[in-house]
């Protein structure tokens, strides 16, 4: 009886934590730095669940499913680096899903920056956005634009002007009457999450808003602690990745991280 209580608690069911083998059906160039890789498999997800992604040799690290069949890779560290390495016909690892995904509402709002446009996309196709706010630096780093074009209002902006308003994804905001959504879903680099929280904040509808947070992982089933966030110790894995905007408020969201030592480092 306590094994199956530690388990119903703490841990997946023991299949999910062992890697599903998948095959690579086919790569597609997505920017400069963020590439597509589809599989031979397909996996029940809600928008904003991850899987552990096992690179044989390498390392196992969190992404975000793009498709059922699908994840989207950013260049940024030693596995992803190995998975531009990767052909069509190679095999990795999966586990999971993991997590707790974005809430659905009938008249939603979706925030995206980089490639955090990935967990997002698949909320987009299911028809409850009605507004898609872009951003990245410049036009060639915007993520499915055409897409999100199709099932969606989408405003773009870009840091240089190339696409879009020029500036920060977060002024397109100030031109949207917040309360006319009943959810709003937000993914992107932290520091652009905490200014939307803070506008959020300033009428006072933080509740009703959901940001996905990335985290260092190494479990990614709650049982390491490796993920717990400042003050409270909700573990991202397990309790996230996508957190209430009233539960972000007063923790450590948009002002450090920790590395896998455990070592904070400062968004």
């Amino acid at each position: 009886m306590m094994a199956f209580l530690l388990t119903a608690l703490w841990g997946a069911p023991m299949p999910d934590q062992l890697p599903r083998a998948v095959t690579i059906t086919a790569i597609r160039q997505d920017t400069p730095v963020i590439r597509s890789f589809s599989f031979d498999q397909n996996f029940e997800f809600s928008s904003g669940q991850f899987v552990m992604v096992w690179v044989p040799g390498v390392d196992e690290v969190p992404m975000a499913l793009s498709s059922a069949n699908s994840i989207t890779v950013q260049n940024v560290g030693d596995a992803t680096a190995a998975m531009f390495r990767l052909n069509i016909g190679d095999t990795i690892g999966l586990r999971g899903p993991f997590g707790n995904g974005f809430s659905y509402g009938e008249r939603m709002l979706a925030i995206a920056g980089g490639v955090g446009a990935a967990p997002l996309l698949p909320l987009a196709r299911s028809d409850c956005i009605m507004t898609f706010l872009l951003g990245a630096q410049t036009e060639t780093e915007l993520l499915f634009v055409d897409q999100l074009d199709e099932c969606t209002d989408l405003q773009i902006a870009t840091d240089d002007g190339t696409l879009g308003a020029q500036g920060f994804v977060t002024a397109l905001l100030d031109d949207l009457n917040l309360g006319a959504y009943d959810r709003i879903a937000v993914c992107g680099p932290e520091a652009m999450m905490r200014a939307v929280l803070s506008k959020v904040m300033e009428v006072g509808i933080e509740r009703k808003c959901e940001f996905s947070l990335s985290r260092y992982m190494k479990c990614g089933v709650g049982v390491c602690g490796s993920c717990c966030i400042d003050p409270s110790g909700f573990r991202v894995c397990r309790d996230g990745p996508v957190f209430s905007g009233d539960v972000l408020v007063k923790s450590e969201f948009g002002h450090y991280i920790r590395d896998a030592s455990g070592k904070k480092k400062p968004i």
